[in-house]
């Protein structure tokens, strides 16, 4: 088999990929990622996942390379990884007030071949409202800034998360069912 690469350096998708039990190795992209919609937030996510997974097959001879891309949509504009604590908890208020999406690209590509399939998958989320100071007692026990919304739903953010209508894995990082689905198209068996 061919080794799987993961183009990305995110301990929630390492994780996830763990959930495959194939082995991989990690190799994150330094690809630069565009953070405005051109036409849709699921061209936005697949052309970011396509970014970073090119960028590391052009650095290998051979494997499968995995790239990714999760964003927030709400209220027609993108909610990415906040820049601050405030902004967080700003984000964190409004995605409170409404239904939101989480969209995730995936691209993988053949190193050897340059064979490409990209896809995407999109999750709506409902939240329970917070006080103020449950935001900033979340925030404290976690760190809000390495997330595409500035939330978890794996962790304590699960709390505030009562339903959700599609892949659960999509909100975490990486639609594992989606993933298995395409690299079966390379030969790569996760069953």
């Amino acid at each position: 088999m061919k080794p799987l690469i993961l183009a990305s350096a995110s301990p929630q998708r390492k994780n996830l990929m763990k959930l495959l039990k194939l082995p991989f190795v990690i190799k994150k992209s330094g690809a630069e990622e565009i953070s405005r919609i051109k036409s849709t937030v699921a061209a936005l996510v697949k052309e970011n996942a396509l970014i970073k997974a090119r960028d590391v097959a052009r650095q290998v001879s051979d494997g499968i390379v995995i790239g990714a891309d999760t964003v927030v949509y709400a209220r027609g504009k993108l909610v990415l990884k906040p820049k601050s604590l405030a902004e967080a908890k700003k984000n964190l208020k409004m995605l409170m007030s409404a239904p939101h999406w989480v969209y995730t690209g995936i691209a993988v590509i053949d190193a050897r071949t340059k064979r490409t399939r990209v896809a995407y998958d999109k999750t709506k989320i409902f939240m329970t409202p917070l006080t103020d100071a449950e935001i900033d007692r979340y925030h404290r026990e976690v760190p809000p800034m390495d997330k595409a919304g500035g939330f978890d739903i794996e962790g304590r953010g699960g709390l505030f998360i009562p339903k959700i209508e599609g892949c659960y894995f999509n909100v975490v990082g990486l639609p594992v069912a989606k993933l298995a689905q395409m690299l079966k198209e390379f030969g790569v068996h996760a069953l």
